[in-house]
C-alpha cells in the first residue's frame, strides 16, 4: 500500500472513529485491545454476523460478536489480544465485507457496547429438556424414509418449509387443530420407539402418547416463525425430533427474555412447564447458525446447516387450559376479555363505530376520496380471476375503485357513507346506502364479495365475526371472498410497509400517551408501528388553514393469525389462501355450504 493510499484509509477510518463515539460513546484506539470495532459495516449496511465469522474467523477466533440494530459499525471480541492483532494485521483495509463488498475499516477499542449475547447468558427456559442421540443414525435413517415428500398428497408447501401432518391437521392461523376433523393418516408405525423409548429410560417425565405429527423439512436459509402452540388444544408436553442437521432454536419468554439452545440431530426436544406455556419458540431462517465452538477459549463458530426434518408430537386437550401463565394462554385471554377491556368497549361498540367511523368519514369523504384512486395490485388480480359473468360485491366500496373495473362482470357496491355514495353515483357506479352487518342482498346469489380495510373498523369480535358472516351468508355455494384488515405488525421480512415508508421524517415515536377525552383508548401516532390493538387513528382534513381540523378515526389493527382464526368462526366456508401484503393482514375464503 502507497504512503498515499495510507493516507486515505487512515482518513477514512478517523471519520468513522468520531461518528462510533459520537453514537456509542466508546473511544477507538490504535494501542492493541482485546476488541476491535469494524468501522464501516453492520446492520444498516447489510452485514450478518455469519459473514464476520467467514471472513475473519479464518484469521483469529472471535468470542463475541456485537451488532447494533440501525448501526453501520459493529464490534469483535477476541479471546487474546494475539488473535485481535492478528485480525487488525491481515485485514485493515484489505478485506471485503457487507452488502457492498467494499474494504473494511478496522479500529481497537477497551470497551464494548453492554450487549448481551444470548449464549452469553445460557439460560435454559424452564421444563425444557434436550435429550442428545435419543435415537441411532440407523433409526434416524429410517424415521426420515417414512415420510413420503415425492407425492402430491404428500405435504404442503409453505413459504419457509414444506410440512406434513399426521393424525390431525395443524391449523397455523391459530397454532391448533380441528378434534372433530381427524386425517386418514395416523402417525407412523416407525415412531413408537420412541414414546417406548422415552416411558422406559425416563420414567418421571409425563409424556402421554401423542395423537397428532406435524412433520417439517426445512431446506438450509428456511425457519419457522417464533409461536407459542395453542394452550387449550393440545395438554403435556410438546415433544420435538430433529433429524437429518444441528440447528440453533430460540426462545422467548412472556417478559421479553431470549436465549438460543442448540439442537444436534438425533436429539429430541420436550418443551414442559413453563417452556412450553410461557415461552416462544422459533427458527430464524438461515443457512448457517454461530454457536460455541465449545473449546477453552469461548470461541465462537459457524455450524452450516443441512437438510432437516422435525417430528413434533402432540397430544390433543380435552377441555380448556389450566396452566398458571397468563400472556400466551388462549383460555385465560378469553377469560379476561369476558370482563375486561374488550367487554367494556362491546358495550358501547355501535356508539363508537358511529362517531369514530361513520360520522367521520362522512366528514372527510372528500378528501379521503382524493387520496383513494390506485387499486391494490392483489385485490385487482381478485377481481381479474374472476369469470365473466360473475356477480360482485364490494362491502364498504367507498369511492367505488374497485367497481371501475371488469366490465364483463355484474358489480354492486355498498357503504355506510351517503358521503361516498354520492362520488360512486356521480360515476354512474350500482351502489346501495347499509351496514355491512346487514347486507340487503338475497342469501347464496353472488359470486364473489370483497371488504377491503372495513372490518378493521368494528369495535367488537362479535361483530367483526357478523360482517364474515354476512359475506358468507350472501356468495353461493363455491364463491369467494377477500377481506384485508390493517395489521399491527407493519413490517415484514425487515421491510417497512408503504403506512411506514410515508414518514418522511423517520420518526420513531411510539404510540402516543394521550387519550382521547370522549374515548379510553390511546391515539395513534400516524406512520408508525402499532403498539395497541384497539386505537384512534387521526385523519388531518387539509383545509389549507395553518391548523387542519383532526378526526379520530376507530381502529383495532390485527394480529397475525387473528384473521384466519375470525374465519374459523363462521360455519360452512374455508380460508384457501391467507398473506400479508404493506401492512395489512389478508384472506382469501371459499363457501362450502348452502346458508339457510
Amino acid at each position: 500500500m502507497t504512503s498515499q493510499q495510507c493516507k486515505k484509509l487512515q482518513k477514512k477510518t478517523r471519520r468513522c472513529q468520531v461518528l462510533i463515539e459520537q453514537n456509542t460513546g466508546i473511544k477507538c484506539t490504535d494501542t492493541v485491545e482485546m476488541n476491535l470495532v469494524i468501522c464501516n459495516a453492520g446492520l444498516s449496511t447489510g452485514l450478518r454476523p455469519e459473514s464476520v465469522l467467514e471472513v475473519i474467523g479464518g484469521v483469529g477466533k472471535i468470542s463475541a460478536i456485537i451488532m447494533l440494530p440501525g448501526k453501520s459499525f459493529c464490534f469483535l471480541s477476541c479471546p487474546t489480544i494475539e488473535d485481535s492483532d492478528r485480525i487488525f494485521q491481515h485485514l485493515h483495509g484489505k478485506a471485503k465485507l457487507a452488502q457492498n463488498q467494499g474494504l473494511i475499516f478496522l479500529s481497537f477499542c477497551r470497551d464494548l457496547p453492554k450487549i448481551e449475547s444470548p449464549w452469553e447468558r445460557n439460560t435454559i427456559p424452564p421444563g425444557l429438556v434436550v435429550l442428545k442421540d435419543f435415537i441411532s443414525e440407523e433409526e434416524e435413517e429410517k424415521l426420515m424414509k417414512c415420510v413420503n415428500w415425492t407425492e402430491e398428497a404428500s405435504g404442503k408447501e409453505l413459504k419457509h418449509r414444506q410440512v406434513k401432518h399426521f393424525g390431525y391437521e395443524f391449523r397455523y392461523g391459530s397454532n391448533d387443530v380441528d378434534p372433530e376433523v381427524p386425517l386418514n393418516e395416523k402417525i407412523p408405525q416407525e415412531c413408537h420407539i420412541l414414546w417406548e423409548r422415552m416411558h422406559k429410560k425416563y420414567p418421571d417425565i409425563d409424556w402421554s402418547t401423542p395423537d397428532q405429527l406435524t412433520v417439517n423439512k426445512y431446506a438450509p436459509g428456511q425457519g419457522i416463525p417464533p409461536h407459542c402452540d395453542t394452550h387449550s388444544a393440545f395438554s403435556g408436553p410438546i415433544v420435538s425430533l430433529s433429524l437429518g442437521s444441528d440447528v440453533v432454536m430460540e426462545f422467548r419468554s412472556a417478559s421479553g427474555e431470549d436465549t438460543c439452545v442448540l439442537l444436534p440431530r438425533r436429539c429430541i426436544l420436550l418443551m414442559t412447564g413453563e417452556s412450553r406455556y410461557n415461552w416462544t419458540h422459533g427458527i430464524t431462517p438461515r443457512c448457517m447458525d454461530i454457536v460455541p465452538s465449545g473449546s477453552e477459549n469461548a470461541s465462537l463458530t459457524i455450524l452450516k446447516r443441512s437438510i432437516r426434518i422435525s417430528f413434533t408430537f402432540r397430544t390433543l386437550r380435552r377441555g380448556e387450559c389450566d396452566c398458571n401463565y397468563s400472556t400466551f394462554c388462549d383460555t385465560k385471554k378469553r377469560e379476561t376479555e369476558k370482563g375486561g377491556n374488550s367487554l367494556e368497549l362491546a358495550k358501547i361498540a355501535s356508539k363508537v363505530e358511529e362517531e369514530n367511523v361513520h360520522k367521520i368519514y362522512n366528514e372527510i369523504a372528500q378528501h379521503f376520496s382524493e387520496t383513494r384512486h390506485s387499486p391494490w395490485p392483489k385485490v385487482a388480480e381478485f377481481i381479474a380471476s374472476l369469470p365473466s359473468g360473475s356477480s360482485l360485491m364490494d362491502i364498504g366500496c367507498g369511492n367505488g375503485k374497485y367497481l371501475l373495473a371488469r366490465e364483463d362482470v355484474i358489480k354492486i357496491g355498498c357503504d355506510r357513507s351517503d358521503v361516498l355514495l354520492k362520488v360512486c353515483q356521480e360515476r354512474q357506479l350500482n351502489t346501495l346506502l347499509c351496514d355491512c352487518l346487514a347486507i340487503p342482498v338475497r342469501s347464496n346469489s353472488v359470486s364473489a364479495c370483497i371488504s377491503i380495510a372495513v372490518i378493521h373498523h368494528l369495535a367488537s369480535e362479535d361483530r367483526r365475526v357478523q360482517a364474515v358472516r354476512e359475506m358468507a351468508r350472501i356468495l353461493e355455494k363455491s364463491g369467494r371472498g377477500l377481506i384485508y384488515v390493517w395489521a399491527k405488525n407493519q413490517e415484514a421480512d425487515k421491510k417497512k410497509s408503504s403506512y411506514l415508508k410515508q414518514n418522511k421524517k423517520c420518526n420513531e415515536k411510539d404510540e402516543n400517551p394521550m387519550r382521547d377525552d370522549k374515548l379510553p383508548l390511546p391515539v395513534h401516532t400516524n406512520r408508525t408501528q402499532f403498539k395497541h390493538r384497539d386505537i384512534l387513528v387521526p385523519w388531518k382534513l387539509k383545509d389549507g388553514t395553518e391548523h387542519p381540523k383532526t378526526f379520530l378515526r376507530f381502529y383495532h389493527v390485527f394480529e397475525e393469525g387473528e384473521l384466519e382464526e375470525l374465519c374459523g368462526k363462521i360455519e360452512g366456508i374455508e380460508v384457501i389462501q391467507s398473506y400479508y401484503d404493506q401492512g395489512n393482514w389478508c384472506v382469501v375464503f371459499e363457501k362450502t355450504l348452502y346458508s339457510h
